[in-house]
């Protein structure tokens, strides 16, 4: 039987319900949108895979088209934000991070300016688009930043609370989401506050420690560990990248002496950078990273992908193996 907590909706096995992130991110805007008047959405010609277009539907006067201008857009955020409006930017996560990180950094995050950011098609889940699209690198070029918030979620639901809370906070956010349908594994009950972590699953042998869409990896390859090895392992949802929970880090480490992170990203200077970070300074214990290894991302399907680039739970439970062996 599994042992993760009773607000998810996983069983290993199970057959599992799935919706893309950005349906996430586009209903979460339109119930911003009637709840209150100062959240404004711009996009940078991508509504309809952004998802923005369901918002520019409901509210006309209050949705903008950049245009493909990134870092006009951000300029034009950072306007709105001064005369008391929440925007929205809303593009392909490598075009924000990437072409408009100069304005994200200067005139948004410098001065704490209550702009979020959507940035989309994050990871290589993307498939087809391939490398010049698929956004690797941008956790680390936004949580790098000064006064920025960095959100990954998990799923579907995790999404849409992670626009409210973003919505809800004063300064700079950056929100990743995807294209592709992913499975939902938690609830509209589960909690999610910004800045804490969440304990999928308990266990004292190793800690899995992962970010968006390898959550669910994770806790296929701990219920697989459980079964095949009789290993207890704990996973860890982290939707904040920053600012971290560095109190959960450091209990995983020195209750299970063994981490494993994985993420949909560069593992240099990426989530698990973040969380070794934490590991180092506050209880060094083995570790290992199951990411991106610094190669650019290819076109192909979303799942041949995740086998190539070492992102199933076969590698995951590899990693946790090894740095089981490694306490020893």
């Amino acid at each position: 039987m599994s042992t993760i907590t009773s607000h998810l909706t996983y069983k290993y096995g199970a057959d599992f319900a799935t919706k893309p992130t950005r349906d996430g991110y586009g209903e979460a805007l339109v119930e911003l949108g009637h709840a209150n008047p100062n959240v404004v959405v711009m996009d940078a010609d991508l509504a309809k895979s952004t998802r923005t277009e369901w918002f520019w539907k409901e509210f006309p006067d209050r949705f903008f088209d950049a245009g493909i201008a990134e870092q006009n857009m951000l300029c034009m955020c950072a306007g709105l934000s001064g005369v008391g409006k929440i925007p929205f930017a809303s593009t392909y996560g490598v075009f924000v991070a990437g072409r408009a990180w100069d304005q994200i950094r200067t005139t948004i995050c410098y001065t704490d300016l209550n702009v979020k950011i959507g940035g989309a098609h994050g990871g290589i889940s993307v498939g087809p688009d391939g490398a010049t699209h698929q956004a690797l690198e941008e956790i680390a070029l936004m949580r790098v930043l000064p006064n920025m918030t960095v959100l990954s979620p998990a799923d579907y639901p995790e999404t849409k609370k992670a626009v409210h809370a973003a919505a809800a906070m004063e300064g700079p956010v950056y929100i990743r989401f995807g294209r592709e349908a992913i499975p939902i594994i938690t609830t509209d009950e589960s909690p999610f506050e910004v800045g804490k972590g969440e304990v999928f699953r308990q266990g004292d042998d190793a800690s899995i420690i992962a970010t968006g869409p390898m959550v669910k990896p994770a806790l296929d390859a701990a219920e697989e560990l459980a079964a095949e090895d009789g290993l207890n392992v704990r996973v860890i949802n982290i939707h904040t990248v920053k600012p971290i929970d560095a109190d959960l880090i450091e209990q995983a480490a020195k209750e299970t002496g063994a981490i494993v992170t994985a993420e949909e990203h560069q593992v240099m200077a990426g989530f698990g950078s973040a969380v070794a970070e934490v590991v180092v300074q506050r209880h060094p214990v083995p570790m290992r990273f199951i990411g991106i290894q610094d190669r650019f991302g290819e076109s192909g399907e979303p799942d041949e992908l995740a086998e190539v680039f070492g992102l199933l739970p076969r590698d995951i439970k590899r990693a946790v193996k090894e740095t089981i062996a490694a306490k020893k």
